[in-house]
């Protein structure tokens, strides 16, 4: 049986959190396939993102390095609101007989019930997830709502505290003071990624329009 991960996000930027993620799941999971899927139109965003092109390149200069990773364009291309449950449903007709593990944040976790068919995502895929430094596990609430979230798989992440707020912030605060430029992003962004921000003058602040 085939074994084939699911990561998806906005990727915006992806960092290296991301990319431990991506180590970890293929190795603790035993993955033989993992499909990196930057989202779509993000319904559940209350910020927008930045261009899907943008998104998707980046995405694809992070992970090319790894092996036995590919970047999925679905939801890219797909029109209107993305669902994951749409992703699993194509994956899974398109893979007769594989096992699907989904990989999702903690912080994804604790909203899960709010997921669009969460139930018949359970179905579909084995739930593993990412926790974050600081974070608590499983909060006992969510999994007294969703018990077959019990059989949930916890990916051992090593502590990093990168996240892609923190580094759009950094990037807006940095650019938006006098005579600055592009801040210093090793340790936070693979180096391919970093300079593709800095070429497409991505998440710099923005002057006021008088």
């Amino acid at each position: 049986m085939k074994r084939i991960g699911v990561f998806g996000g906005a990727f915006d930027p992806p960092h290296h959190a991301h990319l431990a993620l991506a180590k970890t799941a293929i190795a603790q999971l035993q993955l033989d396939e993992l499909k990196i899927i930057p989202t779509g139109y993000a319904w559940h965003k209350e910020r927008p993102l930045s261009a899907a092109e943008h998104r998707l390149k980046m995405t694809e200069l992070a992970f090319s390095g790894l092996d036995r990773v590919s970047v999925d364009e679905r939801e890219i291309k797909r029109t209107g609101p993305s669902y994951t449950i749409d992703t699993l449903e194509a994956l899974h007709a398109e893979n007769p007989g594989s096992a699907f593990f989904l990989l999702i944040g903690g912080d994804q976790l604790a909203a899960f019930s709010q997921w669009h068919r969460w139930q018949d995502i359970l179905s579909r895929a084995t739930v593993c997830v990412a926790e974050r430094p600081l974070q608590a596990s499983a909060p006992a609430d969510v999994l007294a709502q969703m018990p077959a979230l019990r059989q949930s798989i916890h990916l051992q992440l090593p502590p990093m505290t990168v996240s892609a707020t923190a580094i759009r912030q950094l990037i807006a605060t940095h650019t938006g003071s006098p005579n600055t430029s592009q801040p210093d992003l090793a340790g936070l962004v693979p180096d391919p990624v970093a300079r593709y921000i800095s070429l497409h003058g991505l998440y710099q602040a923005r002057p006021t329009s008088l």
